[in-house]
């Protein structure tokens, strides 16, 4: 018999042997093409939770991937915790305007991270939202698909509410005052994720972008990232749980494995093979196809093959390496989809 997209999928992240990979987005999945189709459009469709649920669930009814995602952005948790935020447009993402929390290594002048509790925040802004429209996705899509509810890393909200560029440096300079913070935002991080579980969530899948290498040497991501990592995401109960950092995560795949999430999404800087050969079967693997080349700058062809190489690698999920450009063509992601379903 047949497995359904949803078999399949949460199959693939236990690593069960498999016929082919199936192919999802785990990463932010919405774009033009798929707002058209359904007439749902952002920024709307980031504070309604039927919209969340509707065009969530495109990447699967519009082209065929085998999972539903809910969520568009990083910036839910940032905003319910007091940044400003610019909600974008139909083609961009919402984007952090001001942080509300000072951190200033060279004055030495910080903010206390009060912050409200998990319960409340919670039931606050668009978290709440989300939370709304992953029960909406288990309801209306579940029996079919895995639900993926997308969330924000402690290190990257840490450095949303008091600057990225400020908490990085502040690793040299006031170290103890940036556990601080990653301390203070982890336990609202660990509720987030244990409420998605709870609603439905068949995997939680993590962005921690500034945990990239681009931002963290290697023997600094387990003290400052990794290690929150371990103790929110990777415990979280009821769902598998994936991490994704962007950039080049050759050198940090084995601390990444070692923070206990189920799998790991890459991206394409990292190469297919030696990925599956670092990783060596000690986690799921899900990607690592580029998202600006093959997918917005290429043909359907490039985008074909792309799938067939990552598939041909060993990855357990053929997915896109980061979250999707809105502008990506539609015609690119069919034929992604359709080259590793003809496997």
């Amino acid at each position: 018999m047949a497995m359904t997209p949803r078999e399949r999928v949460l199959a693939a992240m236990k690593q069960e042997k498999l016929d082919r990979p199936p192919v999802a987005v785990f990463t932010q999945s919405a774009t033009i093409d798929q707002m058209d189709a359904l007439n749902i459009y952002w920024p709307e469709a980031h504070s309604d939770a039927k919209m969340m649920c509707e065009l969530g669930a495109a990447q699967a009814t519009v082209f065929g991937f085998e999972a539903v995602r809910s969520s568009f952005c990083l910036t839910a948790e940032a905003e319910a915790l007091g940044c400003k935020v610019d909600p974008g447009k139909k083609d961009r993402t919402p984007m952090l305007k001001a942080h509300p929390f000072k951190f200033d290594p060279m004055s030495g002048e910080y903010d206390e991270p009060n912050l409200m509790s998990p319960e409340e925040f919670l039931k606050t802004g668009r978290p709440a939202v989300i939370l709304e429209a992953t029960k909406l996705m288990k309801e209306k899509y579940g029996k079919d698909y895995a639900v993926i509810a997308g969330n924000t890393g402690p290190f990257t909200l840490a450095g949303h509410l008091v600057s990225t560029e400020n908490l990085v440096f502040g690793i040299m300079m006031e170290p103890d005052k940036v556990k601080e913070w990653v301390d203070a935002v982890n336990p609202i991080v660990k509720a987030y994720c244990q409420a998605l579980s709870d609603a439905g969530a068949d995997i939680i899948q993590m962005s921690e972008p500034s945990a990239s290498t681009d931002l963290l040497s290697p023997d600094m991501f387990t003290e400052y990232a990794g290690s929150y990592v371990k103790a929110s995401l990777a415990a979280t109960k009821g769902a598998d749980t994936v991490l994704h950092i962007c950039g080049d995560t050759a050198p940090i795949l084995d601390h990444m494995i070692e923070t206990g999430v189920t799998g790991l999404s890459i991206e394409e800087k990292v190469d297919s093979a030696e990925a599956v050969k670092i990783v060596g079967g000690r986690a799921a693997l899900v990607g690592n196809v580029g998202v600006v080349s093959p997918l917005l700058q290429g043909t359907p062809e490039d985008c074909a093959a792309a799938g067939k190489r990552i598939a041909e690698a060993g990855f357990n999920v053929i997915s896109p390496g980061c979250g999707l450009s809105a502008l990506i063509p539609g015609a690119n992601l069919k034929a992604l989809v359709d080259s590793v379903k003809s496997l």
